[in-house]
């Protein structure tokens, strides 16, 4: 077994507005971003992200409770972290390189479902990056069409999962 498959012990906890700047989550967004995917968007999209992930914007959202959002923690540093624009509907989902396959995005993707299965949802929704649809696959997402480029520039691939009875309990 890979020492990078090795599941760790981290915390999840919501980021609020309040707790944003502190948790240094988008820092966290960024970086993964900038390293794993910037590459597959034109500069138009790269731009587009990053006006989208600025401070203010994601801090508005979640201070409107338009946006809610979990980060993990591990030694009081983030490592991981997801958000969502609606119940059904991942807008981001981002771990540091150094915990990639250590059961992270599967932890925070349990989290979501378990705030989603409040509102009935049956089904998750993502518009996933080049880079991570394998990811979304390996937590049991499908994908419904083709490669598509908004015309932001940022390019993806819409995936949904369908949740199971024993997901949704």
């Amino acid at each position: 077994m890979e020492e990078n498959s090795i599941n760790i012990q981290h915390e999840i906890i919501e980021i609020t507005a309040d707790t944003l700047k502190s948790s240094r989550v988008l820092q966290l967004v960024w970086n993964v971003f900038e390293e794993f995917e910037a590459y597959q968007c034109s500069a138009k999209g790269v731009r587009e992200f990053q006006n989208f992930i600025e401070g203010s914007s994601i801090e508005k959202l979640l201070g409107n409770s338009e946006m809610i959002m979990w980060g993990s923690f591990y030694n009081g540093e983030i490592i991981g972290a997801i958000a969502a624009k609606s119940p059904n509907h991942i807008s981001l989902l981002f771990v540091d390189k150094k915990y990639h396959r250590r059961g992270i995005a599967r932890a925070l993707y349990q989290k979501f479902i378990e705030y989603s299965k409040k509102d009935n949802c049956s089904e998750i929704s993502v518009n996933s990056s080049l880079y991570a649809v394998e990811a979304y696959k390996r937590l049991g997402f499908v994908a419904t069409d083709t490669e598509q480029e908004h015309e932001n520039g940022i390019r993806f691939v819409p995936m949904k999962h369908k949740l199971h009875c024993q997901e949704m309990i």
